[in-house]
């Protein structure tokens, strides 16, 4: 699944430039000039990363960054702020207001991108293209395929989405409208109930090789994959 980025830079030739570098990487890249435009951008599709201007007109990109951190919708979505300042002072205000990481300019394209792949690891493991395993299950986001002891298990793309999802954050339960943010997204609206049809094909489409069980109900909460279940 290719991550999406959102950039927000209003030099419109730094804005390019970057989407350029993101595109040739392999990333979607979504770019916005101000923060109006950023707002608008994350509420028909939310981000896996933003890469965010110290300096923009109007909301500064700390202001915006700290605005974000504190909407439930955005406050997971990880943030790396791009600025001319070098001060430490400054650094340490940036990643106070809840950024990531912080990057000083000039920059190259490799250490952005690598940056990029970092943050992404390690908040965002679903919005990579690197194979997951866990419960006994090998997912590879690049071929789409889905193995359990060697067998392939055929998923529609939702419920492959799905099941991404709850293997990079194994453990933690999400109710049904937080799962409908993260894998269908905030700009669709459809019933919550959806949600539990499509834990229903998943569990169906594992049960043959014995992993339905890593698709835990929580009572009055929500879902989550535990391999625990399986060790049971």
């Amino acid at each position: 699944m290719m991550a999406k980025v959102l950039i927000v830079e209003d030099e419109s030739a730094v804005r390019e430039m970057i989407g350029f570098v993101l595109k040739q990487s392999g990333y979607e890249a979504v770019e916005a000039e101000n923060a109006d435009e950023a707002r608008c951008c994350l509420a028909d599709k939310p981000a896996d990363l933003i890469l965010m201007d110290w300096m923009l007109p109007g909301t500064s990109g700390v202001e915006l960054t700290r605005e974000l951190k504190q909407n439930a919708l955005t406050r997971d979505i990880p943030v790396i702020m791009l600025t001319a300042r070098g001060e430490e002072d400054d650094k340490v205000r940036g990643l106070m207001c809840g950024a990531e990481d912080y990057i000083t300019k000039p920059f190259s394209p490799r250490e952005l991108t690598a940056r990029i792949k970092v943050i992404l690891r390690r908040v965002a493991p679903h919005a990579t293209e690197e194979v997951v395993v866990a419960g006994g299950l090998r997912l590879d986001p690049l071929t789409h395929r889905i193995t359990l002891g060697g067998k392939e298990i055929e998923l529609g793309p939702t419920e492959f989405r799905l099941l991404h999802f709850f293997m990079t954050h194994r453990d933690k339960v999400y109710s049904r409208s937080r799962l409908l943010d993260q894998v269908w997204g905030t700009n669709v609206f459809i019933e919550e109930r959806t949600v539990d049809v499509h834990i229903r094909r998943l569990r169906k489409a594992l049960e043959p090789n014995g992993a339905e069980s890593l698709i835990q109900t929580v009572r009055g909460a929500g879902y989550r994959f535990s391999e625990l279940a399986v060790a049971r």
